[in-house]
């Protein structure tokens, strides 16, 4: 895992690179920088024949206020100062110092959040193997019950056959009796009709 997460890292700090030296920043579309490996003088405007307010650092972020004009833009540098500066020194990649600290700020993150990683690691695993038992007792506490209410169904069809069966053996000997008493009446009611036709 500890691989993995190194190689995440490279990976993003790779596409971090290209996407800073490819494209412009997203915070603005007036967010500039003075390109590296030098610095720059700030004019009171836009020429070199305009006092010299002072001297811009290389890779400092800057904000454009107008376009360019006679191979100048107007910028706020990073003291809240305001001047011009030759065109040619202005770039929208962020520079090697922006890239580097963003990098850095994005390492800490991700180490953060490794950390947090394998801080988590054994809980998880611990809570893994608790919620494996869990399912794993109830399981068998579903089987038991799927056995329990087919033995209850089994147990429940058993009763009713017996209880038709019953049913059945009763209404059949109480037909027999009717019948069988039946039987008898007519034999006696005979007789006694036929001992009244003697008298």
């Amino acid at each position: 895992m500890l691989k993995q997460c190194i190689f995440g890292l490279l990976l993003a700090a790779t596409s971090f690179i290209s996407y800073a030296e490819e494209a412009p920043s997203s915070d603005s579309q007036n967010t500039a920088y003075i390109v590296d490996n030098l610095y720059t003088f700030m004019h009171s405007g836009p020429s070199k024949n305009y006092r010299i307010l002072g001297s811009v650092d290389a890779g400092t972020q800057i904000v454009l206020l107008s376009g360019e004009d006679n191979g100048y833009f107007k910028i706020r540098d990073d003291k809240d100062r305001e001047g011009w500066v030759e065109s040619k020194f202005v770039t929208e990649n962020a520079g090697i110092q922006q890239q580097f600290q963003a990098l850095n700020n994005d390492m800490t993150v991700m180490q953060e959040q490794l950390r947090q990683a394998e801080i988590e690691l054994p809980q998880l695993q611990e809570q893994n193997k608790s919620l494996t038992e869990q399912n794993l007792v109830l399981s068998k506490q579903i089987e038991a019950l799927k056995s329990t209410i087919e033995s209850e169904r089994n147990a429940k069809q058993t009763a009713s056959a017996k209880e038709k069966r019953q049913l059945l053996t009763y209404g059949g000997a109480i037909a027999f009796i009717g019948l069988l008493l039946g039987i008898i009446l007519t034999v006696v009611l005979s007789r006694r009709k036929r001992y009244d036709g003697w008298a």
